[in-house]
C-alpha cells in the first residue's frame, strides 16, 4: 500500500462515517415528533459535509416517490461510490 492510497482511503472512510451519521440523524428527525436539539446541530454539521457531494448527482438523479415516501437515490449512489473508492484507494 502507498501511502496516498492509505491517506486517500482513510479520507473516504471519514466520509463514509459521515454519511452514516447523516442517515442515522435524518431518521431521527423523521420519526420523532420533537427531535432533541443535538440533533439539528449534528444534522447541519453532516449536510455540510456530504452536501457538496450529494447535491450534483440529486440534479442528476432526483429523489423517487412511492406515495408519502421519498427515496434519495442520490445519496445511495454517491454512498456505493465511496466504498468502491475506499475499497480501491486501501487497495493501492
Amino acid at each position: 500500500m502507498t501511502a496516498i492510497g492509505t491517506l486517500l482511503g482513510w479520507v473516504v472512510s471519514v466520509f463514509i462515517l459521515f454519511m452514516l451519521a447523516r442517515l442515522v440523524v435524518d431518521w431521527i428527525a423523521a420519526l420523532s415528533r420533537d427531535p432533541a436539539p443535538w440533533v439539528g446541530k449534528v444534522r447541519e454539521v453532516t449536510y455540510k459535509v456530504t452536501e457538496p457531494v450529494i447535491a450534483p448527482v440529486r440534479r442528476i438523479l432526483p429523489p423517487v416517490n412511492f406515495g408519502s415516501v421519498g427515496i434519495d437515490l442520490a445519496f445511495t449512489v454517491v454512498f456505493i461510490v465511496a466504498l468502491v473508492l475506499r475499497a480501491i484507494f486501501f487497495s493501492l
